[in-house]
């Protein structure tokens, strides 16, 4: 039983980073339905714009929470601005261009943003190490052990998620982002600035990339170049399974896919050898029998 509420627990970590990144897949096709294929890389990026702060901007023997703050600002504002770059220059002008043009726009996107960090990042041709700024002994609570900043990690996206949530549904901006994702057109007969209201949507995608980027980096304690795109192809995955363009349903499809995955690694057959095809499975899975997603979320054809 031990054994199973580690794994489980496992699964609950690796799942709340899929959730933090599935957000960003779901809001972002819920607002142009757009599959954003370079948010993987948002992920990454973030991951190494904290990294530069650390190195070049936080002093020597400086406390932990000062270096988590500037490494985590950094990080932010680095995916923040290439997600709005993103958004300007690859995406706008193809917004009424046909679906598979924007599509293959953001496969390239990811594959440009991956060689800018191999290229012109020092050193990052190999993993780079990353701080572990949240550190300690593990925890152990009825028999399962976790580690500090795998609590951290959890707490965070369940936090996230429901300020994410409560600024949808409660605030001016939110409810101008529901009302684009209804309908566009009327969206901005009615006065509401769509053009910005999808930059907000990148923004906020952008932000919640970063911040698991960080968490990322410091459970691991390394960070490579290629770490955005499986994970982004799996964050996609949890963003299908819960029904994409439900926020609830991102998180859902997070969670249970982290689970779906560590589980089978460890009880399946050839479990640690397919560790990445199960996550794969699952979508096919959901694609033939319940394309709608869990949470039954579908968002209408517009003409």
């Amino acid at each position: 039983m031990t054994r199973f509420l580690q794994q489980f627990t496992n699964g609950v970590v690796l799942g709340s980073t899929y959730a933090m990144i599935a957000l960003g897949y779901t809001m972002v096709y819920g607002i142009i339905q757009l599959i954003n294929f370079a948010h993987g890389e948002i992920f990454m990026v973030g991951a190494f714009g904290g990294l530069a702060a650390y190195t070049w901007l936080v002093p020597v023997g400086a406390p932990a929470a000062v270096a988590l703050s500037v490494v985590l600002v950094a990080a932010i504002l680095t995916s923040v601005g290439a997600a709005v770059v993103m958004e300007r220059l690859a995406y706008r002008p193809l917004r009424d261009a046909p679906r598979l043009a924007p599509l293959i726009t953001a496969i390239g996107v990811s594959i440009v943003l991956q060689e800018l960090i191999r290229i012109f990042y020092p050193g990052a041709k190999a993993p780079r190490p990353f701080p572990r700024l949240i550190s300690g002994e593990n925890l152990e609570i009825a028999s399962v052990r976790i580690a500090p900043i795998s609590l951290v990690q959890i707490l965070t996206a369940i936090v996230l998620t429901v300020g994410l949530t409560l600024f949808i549904a409660r605030t001016r901006t939110g409810k101008a982002m529901r009302a684009t994702a209804e309908d566009p057109q009327t969206a901005r007969l009615m006065g509401i600035n769509v053009d910005r209201i999808i930059v907000i949507t990148f923004v906020l995608g952008a932000t919640l990339a970063a911040v698991a980027g960080v968490l990322q980096g410091m459970r691991f304690g390394q960070i490579d170049f290629r770490m955005g795109f499986l994970i982004g192809i799996k964050a996609f995955t949890a963003a299908v399974l819960g029904g994409i363009g439900n926020i609830t349903g991102a998180v859902l499809g997070g969670f249970l896919l982290g689970l779906v995955e560590v589980m089978a690694t460890e009880y399946l057959p050839l479990g640690s050898a397919w560790k990445d095809v199960w996550a794969f499975a699952v979508l096919i899975a959901v694609l033939v029998f319940r394309p709608s997603g869990l949470l039954g979320e579908r968002v209408g054809a517009r003409a």
